[in-house]
């Protein structure tokens, strides 16, 4: 053998030694980083629910944290209650959706609503805290969760001695929640809508060709060609559609980018969950999000066309989820005692995270006092 095929030899030797070592320490190493983001995530999941205290660490006086499980037409589900003052009155929070709770995003985007309401979190029938592996597939539909969030309010009533409470909805928990207060308005003081939907089918179209136009401007042929591989609707389309709305900042939120980043990873850092409470927030998801029995069908214009409470719609200028001028376009029809349109002009999706100080003021000046002295006219002007 030439002294050049015995160094070719020694170097192929070395390299399969090595190759091997690697073999041996790469299942270790892996198991060890599984372990420690296992051991993170129980550090970061306590389950325990943060009290309001003083400056001295006293809880304080009247106001209210716990996290509470209660069965609601035969299904136990589970709410988050906060509140700094329990003779505030009630809003029930109607999450979005299907199957997203959203007390979570508290942990980043404070509210601020339980400095004027004693705020319940409901998780809705498999969705986070309600979700149950042996959850009864066959009561998901619309109208259960009509009748279901009627039940939520009527145990909200007794349990806390108010006559009606405030119903606030968001998203996908508009399409339902509008339904349920057009069915029992006597136990409401008042609706208020956050990214009210009217024809969802109609606003994903607006949503798409708003994508098609962003990245046509911005220049990014690769997001261009996969959206028109992949027009609305089509399955294809439903795999693309969250990650190119927030690319395009007219997802969540105007500024969230990600939602690996923004929605995922900032629920498993919320401390008031448990590790399986976590776990079971993207199981229910997984659950009701694509299940066709919640599909949202009809064309709301049509179907709600009047309420007998005062009626709040907030919209974030860049919403495209549920399209914001649709929106203002179905309160002009809808009617109601009192009703007011809220643009917000820095906000996509969630104008309760994005613009928490603007929502105070319309509760303070408006909600409050069952008025609608400081809603706009002509929003679509000046949206243009």
């Amino acid at each position: 053998m030439t002294e050049t095929g015995r160094i070719r030899l020694k170097i192929s030797s070395g390299i399969r030694k090595r190759f091997k070592k690697m073999i041996y320490i790469l299942p270790g190493a892996a198991g060890s980083v599984i372990i420690f983001c296992l051991g993170a995530l129980l550090i970061l999941s306590p389950g325990k629910i943060r009290q309001y205290t003083d400056i001295n660490g006293e809880i304080i006086k009247n106001s209210m944290a716990e996290k509470i499980f209660t069965e609601i037409n035969g299904v136990k589900m589970g709410m988050i209650i906060k509140s700094k003052d329990i003779s505030n009155p009630l809003l029930l929070f109607v999450h979005g959706g299907p199957g997203m709770p959203e007390y979570f995003l508290t942990e980043d985007y404070t509210t601020g609503l339980e400095e004027y309401f004693t705020v319940v979190w409901w998780d809705q029938r498999g969705a986070g805290l309600s979700y149950s592996s042996n959850m009864d597939k066959n009561t998901l539909t619309v109208e259960q969760y009509i009748d279901d969030t009627i039940a939520v309010t009527n145990y909200l009533r007794e349990r806390f001695g108010q006559d009606k409470i405030y119903l606030m909805a968001h998203s996908w928990g508009t399409y339902f929640g509008i339904q349920a207060v057009q069915k029992a308005p006597r136990i409401y003081k008042a609706y208020i809508a956050i990214a009210q939907v009217t024809d969802q089918d109609e606003s994903e179209e607006l949503a798409y060709q708003y994508m098609l136009d962003y990245f046509t401007k911005a220049g990014d042929n690769a997001a261009v060609d996969k959206l028109k591989g992949n027009s609305y609707p089509s399955i294809g389309y439903n795999k693309i559609r969250d990650d190119f709305m927030h690319r395009s900042g007219i997802g969540t939120t105007h500024d969230m980018n990600s939602v690996i980043k923004g929605i995922f990873l900032t629920s498993l850092k919320n401390k008031e969950y448990t590790l399986t409470e976590k776990i079971n927030l993207w199981r229910g998801k997984l659950l009701l999000n694509k299940n066709p029995q919640l599909k949202m069908n009809d064309d709301l214009r049509d179907k709600v066309t009047a309420l007998e409470v005062p009626t709040y719609f907030f919209s974030g200028k860049y919403d495209y989820t549920v399209n914001c001028q649709m929106s203002e376009g179905y309160l002009k029809r809808l009617k109601a005692p009192v009703k007011g349109f809220y643009l917000f002009e820095n906000s996509a999706h969630s104008p309760m995270f994005e613009e928490p100080e603007k929502v105070a003021q319309i509760i303070e000046s408006d909600i409050l006092s069952n008025s609608s002295e400081h809603a706009q006219e002509g929003v679509s002007k000046v949206m243009k």
